[in-house]
């Protein structure tokens, strides 16, 4: 069950442990519900706070160590509500903050921190005129206690773990194989496009398909605990319970798809606006118009 947390109009900030990389909450607030990201639970430098719904429910931005200007600021208009829960998600990944709405891969909110520092707390409160309630999930993954990740439940589209090096972290999803060895569902970051691909853990890496190749890369983030099933497709015709799974660099959703290939079942990117899924083998991005594609029950 989630945890519920009633922040007042006070910009005190009330911090949690956080870890795996992704905090997942909902809000129910009229305008200003902030963010920090930190290492301690201090709103001390270092520190990065994602302020949603500011300036009157009007835009949302990220700010660097309490500084101005804004790292980043988009409009979101009626973003927040006081009358009811909205569901967002803040991820940080391979030094990238971002920041999106439950349900959709692409975020509204994205910063390359060039270096970020480890994230072991995030703080919530509200302000300037505003107070909030929050549901953070309060379940505890199977090491230790962790506020806002998402833990392994078996059920619906799952939960994104950073990993590196060939890390396998615990129910991970496999979604294929070679001659030699279980492969995952994993993603990684290219070129600007977070892109779904195979983990294949002798080599120490995910292998993703993009312009023409296959590119390796020692960190990644991997699909645990998920609930769903391969469902054959051709084309473009993407399922409705099709699980976005990444975007590229001009916010097209991505999604897992996997094919057969020379004695193998390895997964890629399915890309609607293409009509086919890229798969990465031997080097090559190979393109396959007949594959499966993975869909939440």
């Amino acid at each position: 069950m989630p945890i519920e947390i009633n922040t007042p109009d006070r910009l005190e900030y009330q911090f949690q442990p956080a870890s795996g990389g992704v905090f997942t909450f909902k809000v129910r607030a009229p305008k200003d519900a902030h963010l920090a990201l930190t290492s301690q639970p201090s709103p001390s430098a270092p520190i990065f706070e994602i302020f949603l719904g500011g300036w009157e429910n009007s835009k949302s931005v990220i700010r660097k160590d309490g500084q101005k200007p804004d790292v980043v600021e988009v409009p979101t208009p009626g973003i927040l509500n006081a009358g009811e829960f909205r569901g967002f998600w803040v991820r940080w990944y391979d030094n990238v903050i971002t920041v999106g709405h439950e349900g959709d891969a692409a975020a509204f909110l994205s910063y390359d921190a060039g270096f970020l520092f480890p994230v072991n707390y995030v703080g919530i409160c509200t302000g300037w005129g505003a107070s909030g309630t929050w549901l953070i999930d309060g379940d505890s993954a199977p090491s230790a206690p962790i506020m806002g990740f998402a833990p392994p439940s078996g059920t619906g589209p799952g939960c994104w773990v950073p990993a590196a090096n060939g890390q396998v972290p615990p129910n991970a999803l496999e979604g294929g194989f070679d001659s030699s060895e279980q492969l995952y569902i994993a993603r990684a970051r290219h070129e600007g496009d977070l892109i779904p691909g195979k983990l294949h853990p002798s080599h120490g890496v995910t292998y993703v398909a993009w312009g023409g190749g296959e590119h390796g890369h020692s960190e990644y983030e991997v699909l645990c605990a998920a609930g769903g099933h391969w469902v054959p497709v051709e084309g473009g015709n993407i399922p409705p319970q099709a699980v976005p799974a990444g975007e590229t660099s001009e916010g097209e959703p991505l999604f897992v798809g996997r094919a057969t290939h020379d004695g193998t079942v390895t997964v890629g990117k399915v890309q609607p606006s293409h009509g086919c899924c890229y798969i990465p083998y031997g080097g090559e991005e190979l393109a396959f118009k007949e594959f499966e594609i993975y869909v939440s029950n």
